[in-house]
């Protein structure tokens, strides 16, 4: 059954979901970078980023981190709960790449002595800015309780996936995370939840042995293999998963 398309992002399809309180998200093959400058399709990474993302988000509900997730409908396609999106991503970093290190000074690869929890606007058209706490509480963007809220479960997500990600063999060195007000009609309605996905285009993961990138940085880097590394992150959690 065809539904109603309600947005289209640069990786994902928003459409209506089966009730009012839910949405469809499809996963596009689409890579992207440097805000959509930089564009590829890449057949199969849709299926790839929705098995990964759905597999870290069942891990993380079963570990207490409320979600989005409802239930998986296909291999591109999700329902989730419907949420008003904060327009702040959380940026959580454990050890310096990228930007970071470009802007800071600090060689790539350098373990950070403390986790790095900083905020960017969500906006392409302003270039995703950094924004500090007092900033997004001063504009409005959401209230301080909100904010403590979020820098509180993108932590406790960090330890998950850290251990998570050990257990496959591969080094979590930083990721992005949105969150969103759940507006379904429960008892959760107005609560802090996490949204869009955890995938190798959200994160930067590096195999523990060889160091080799298995996330977007191979397709920001014209390193080639994109998909093959995303491939063996989903058969090593998916290894994990069944034992």
């Amino acid at each position: 059954m065809m539904r109603e398309v309600l947005y289209e992002g640069k990786s994902k399809v928003v459409c209506a979901g089966e009730d009012r309180d839910s949405l469809i998200i499809r996963y596009k093959d689409t890579a992207t970078a440097f805000n959509g400058v930089k564009q590829a399709e890449l057949f199969g990474k849709g299926k790839l980023n929705a098995a990964i993302s759905n597999l870290i988000y069942e891990h993380l509900q079963e570990n207490g981190i409320k979600t989005h997730l409802i239930k998986v409908i296909d291999d591109t396609t999700s329902l989730v709960k419907k949420a008003e999106i904060i327009m702040v991503e959380v940026i959580v970093r454990n050890v310096a790449a990228g930007s970071f290190s470009k802007k800071y000074g600090i060689p790539e690869g350098t373990l950070l002595k403390n986790v790095s929890v900083e905020f960017s606007v969500k906006s392409d058209e302003l270039g995703d800015p950094m924004i500090n706490i007092s900033q997004i509480t001063a504009i409005g963007i959401c209230t301080a309780h909100e904010l403590t809220e979020m820098i509180e479960q993108s932590l406790r997500i960090n330890e998950l996936l850290c251990e998570l990600f050990k257990k496959a063999g591969i080094r979590l060195i930083d990721f992005k995370l949105e969150f969103g007000r759940d507006l379904s009609e429960t008892s959760d309605r107005g609560k802090i939840i996490l949204c869009d996905e955890i995938s190798p285009d959200s994160c930067r993961l590096w195999d523990m042995k060889s160091g080799k990138k298995l996330d977007k940085d191979r397709f920001r880097r014209d390193m080639g293999g994109v998909l093959d590394s995303y491939r063996d992150v989903l058969q090593r959690l998916t290894e994990i998963n069944n034992n």
